[in-house]
């Protein structure tokens, strides 16, 4: 026997409110308390609740839909933003429609946002690599759709949600340059991305304050294999590098799997700092030094400001949110690596010594 489909009827009986109530936390949830609201919410999903959007649609109404666009969710970043978007839009009532793209190319990005259109979704939040002038364009072209950008330039006249690459950048360089570091290298993220090249501008100008230069420059594609090559090709012939710094954790992964097969070791001989704070970052061997990324508080004010357009309600400005640096034990002083080096000539001189002895 089939299951009978809740009504608002059946939402308003369970919170305690009118049929009127619920109409509203469904198409104008700004006129009602945050308590009721809740409370409605709640019923909604005891009830398993589904609105009916056909109708929605042909009455003309909001659907309380965002649409998601980003790249491969089989990267941590992305995934983890897609996870915080769907969950605090649940949150304020919305439902969420994502769509990946496979090379993220202006024509793919603007056919994705036609089907976003079709759907009637409310609005979309775009997490693709964008330089300030092409998403000027593509918000310009699609007026209609407001779009919120989450990988543009810091400075970008759109309507954007990121994070300031400048604080976590600058505090990871002047780490390795305090603990004696000279022989820096570099291990950015594609060169397309945004967010690879403000990590990489921000690295090169704090080198460049203290009259020094990357040893070594390298883009991988953002995974831990492409990292692991790359940093196998540099290090056969380059062992005079002690620390590199890289543009997100999952290739830092890489990078300290490859070390460790060239038989150099992470914090003794090569220092490593990666970017983002992934939750197994503080459980790798050693402990990843890194820079955090809130991804769930990029989720949360991505959807409450673009919540905040759509109904006219609160903050619905652009904003920069803060990273944070995060010290664990894949760096150490430079000092320290050439203590072991001579605590292990120490041992050398003396095994020798006590072989002639015998």
């Amino acid at each position: 026997m089939k299951k009978r489909l809740s009504t608002l009827d059946d939402v308003a009986q369970k919170a305690g409110v009118s049929h009127q109530t619920v109409s509203r936390v469904l198409n104008k949830p700004a006129l009602v308390s945050p308590a009721t609201r809740q409370r409605v919410l709640d019923a909604m999903e005891a009830l398993q609740f589904v609105p009916n959007r056909s109708a929605q649609l042909l009455a003309g109404k909001a659907t309380r839909t965002l649409g998601f666009i980003t790249v491969s969710l089989a990267l941590h970043a992305p995934s983890q933003i897609a996870a915080a978007i769907k969950s605090h839009a649940a949150r304020a009532g919305y439902s969420v429609v994502i769509a990946t793209l496979e090379t993220g190319a202006l024509e793919e990005l603007q056919r994705s946002l036609n089907e976003m259109r079709a759907q009637k979704t409310d609005g979309v939040i775009i997490n693709l690599p964008l330089g300030a002038d092409a998403a000027a364009t593509l918000a310009a072209q699609n007026s209609d759709l407001l779009c919120q950008f989450l990988d543009v330039p810091a400075d970008s006249e759109v309507f954007h949600v990121s994070f300031d690459p400048r604080d976590g950048s600058r505090q990871s360089v002047e780490f390795l340059l305090e603990a004696g570091h000279r022989q820096v290298a570099l291990l950015a993220g594609p060169a397309h991305s945004v967010a690879s090249a403000m990590r990489l501008a921000c690295w090169q100008a704090v080198l460049a304050e203290r009259g020094l230069c990357a040893c070594a420059l390298l883009h991988g594609d953002w995974s831990s294999k492409d990292a692991w090559q790359q940093t196998l090709s540099l290090f056969r012939t380059r062992r005079d590098i002690t620390a590199l710094l890289v543009a997100n954790d999952q290739m830092a992964f890489g990078a300290m799997s490859a070390l460790d097969e060239l038989g150099l070791r992470v914090p003794q001989d090569v220092s490593v700092i990666g970017y983002d704070d992934t939750p197994d970052s503080a459980y790798f061997i050693p402990p990843l030094t890194t820079v955090e990324q809130d991804f769930n508080r990029l989720g949360a004010e991505s959807v409450r400001r673009m919540v905040a357009r759509l109904t006219g309600h609160g903050d619905g400005g652009s904003t920069l949110l803060p990273t944070r640096f995060i010290e664990r034990r894949s760096t150490a002083p430079l000092r320290d690596r050439h203590v072991d080096r001579e605590r292990l000539l120490d041992e050398m001189a003396r095994l020798v010594k006590a072989l002639r002895e015998c």
